[in-house]
């Protein structure tokens, strides 16, 4: 029998709030079990298990990212756009480092589909259009962005920059500078120039 007060929901923010305390690794049905002082055993009317509680808080960042993301790009386009998206992911990684790195959590293609990770593929179109990328050329450079922003984001969380000038925020500046450059200055294989002229 559920217990009352307990929904998927709930123990998907639970969970979410857990991640972000002591890791996404350690997010557990055990771990989110105790939270609420109940036996493991009684969440298994609304989970199927730890995969399923992790997938869910996974799906939980995904949307708020999508969400946080789609108000920041609203009316912007250019560097403008490109620095407002990117800046989501750095700032939800600084605020919410368990749920971050559940948004890199591999999903099904089936959930992947469905999911807010679509939304984040869409606003990066939306963020390219303005560059005039040709859509043969837009994966490429999605695969670029995300790059760029899981990378560096991943590696200020991890403190490789903490002990070294100058500020990462002047570095992140500069990066940025250098994506809208390459944006701007897109060119596909058959504009690119040889190698050596």
């Amino acid at each position: 029998m559920a217990r009352a007060g307990l929904t998927p929901e709930r123990l998907t923010r639970a969970a979410a709030e857990l991640a972000d305390e002591i890791g996404f690794e350690q997010v557990t049905v055990s771990a989110v079990a105790r939270q609420f002082d109940v036996k493991a055993a009684s969440l298994y009317s609304h989970l199927d298990g730890s995969q399923d509680l992790r997938t869910r808080v996974a799906l939980l960042a995904l949307e708020e990212m999508a969400d946080r993301a789609a108000d920041a790009v609203a009316g912007r386009a250019g560097r403008d756009a490109l620095s407002a998206f990117a800046n989501v992911y750095r700032d939800y990684a600084r605020q919410h480092p368990g749920r971050y790195a559940a948004s890199q959590m591999p999903l099904d293609s089936e959930t992947a589909a469905t999911s807010a990770g679509g939304r984040h593929s869409l606003m990066m179109r939306a963020i390219l259009r303005g560059y005039d990328l040709p859509e043969s050329e837009q994966n490429h450079a999605i695969r670029l962005m995300g790059s760029v922003f899981h990378g560096y984001t991943s590696l200020e969380a991890n403190g490789a920059f903490s002990h070294s000038l100058p500020d990462p925020q002047e570095s992140w500046l500069r990066i940025l500078d250098a994506l809208d450059l390459m944006l701007t200055n897109w060119t596909s294989p058959s504009t690119a120039r040889p190698r050596g002229q």
